[in-house]
């Protein structure tokens, strides 16, 4: 992509599944990545290694690359961790140019039964810990009269509602308002903020039905592409969007779905026949 080469970049939850790819997608873009983490020291290595055999890919396919990468643990519910980590980040690299929002949890109850606990815990990491991480890194740009670019990864139930999952889709939802509200607040500074609306995605989070081809199966039938998206097609997303390529590009999520948000029911005009 145009524009990554050196730039430097933070993934937040981006040990595991869509955040590892991407992590590992901007390593191969050339990009200096800075790898969040909170509580998997093994996933964080696997991520490392990974990344690591990006950049010589990358720098075995295009002299002088220069990508760098560390890992950083940081609970991004958390503001005076998100300061360091993005402190830490700076210290790293120089700087900071990008921002992908990726750290994300979901916990499952009926409504009724749902805990507060629960339901703030969500927020606080899906809702309140994007603002927080977008909040710093605006800070930082301001102060220096520097652009910047801010990806937020959503989910295709900032639009779908999910039963037994209110607060994920309240706070899906709160993410693509947040998005809007940033990049039109900010256009005039050169911050750009995006989003990407993932599908099912191939992730070890998703095994309980990734792994059972029955389940699988019922999943995929929903997705009028009939399959699931592979987490490196949500990091692809991300790296267009914080790319020059999207340079005219500000307060769009882009639903990478396999078409999951076009109502599939209405594939066949049931409704007026």
């Amino acid at each position: 992509m145009k524009g990554l080469v050196g730039r430097r970049v933070l993934v937040t939850g981006g040990t595991s599944g869509i955040g590892q790819a991407m992590a590992v997608r901007f390593a191969a873009e050339g990009a200096l990545v800075a790898i969040n983490y909170r509580r998997d020291e093994a996933s964080a290595a696997e991520t490392e290694a990974l990344v690591q055999a990006a950049l010589d890919d990358c720098v075995a396919s295009i002299q002088g690359c220069g990508g760098r990468h560390i890992l950083v643990h940081a609970d991004v519910s958390q503001p005076e961790q998100v300061q360091r980590l993005v402190a830490e980040t700076v210290a790293a690299f120089g700087g900071l140019d990008i921002v992908i929002n990726n750290a994300g949890i979901a916990i499952g109850a009926a409504s009724h039964e749902m805990t507060l606990e629960q339901f703030d815990r969500v927020i606080a990491v899906n809702l309140r810990g994007a603002f927080v991480c977008a909040q710093e890194a605006i800070r930082y740009w301001l102060a220096r009269a520097q652009p910047g670019v801010i990806v937020n990864v959503s989910s295709v139930h900032q639009v779908i509602p999910k039963p037994r999952y209110a607060s994920y889709s309240i706070s899906k939802g709160g993410l693509g308002n947040l998005t809007r509200t940033l990049a039109l607040e900010y256009a005039g500074q050169g911050i750009r903020v995006n989003g990407i609306g993932p599908g099912a995605t191939v992730t070890p989070i998703n095994r309980a039905w990734v792994d059972d081809a029955e389940k699988r199966a019922e999943v995929e039938r929903h997705i009028p592409m009939g399959r699931a998206g592979e987490a490196a097609e949500m990091a692809a997303a991300a790296a267009f969007l914080a790319s020059d390529e999207a340079a005219y590009i500000t307060g769009q999520t882009l639903y990478v779905d396999g078409g999951l948000t076009l109502y599939p029911d209405f594939r066949t005009a049931w409704s007026t026949e």
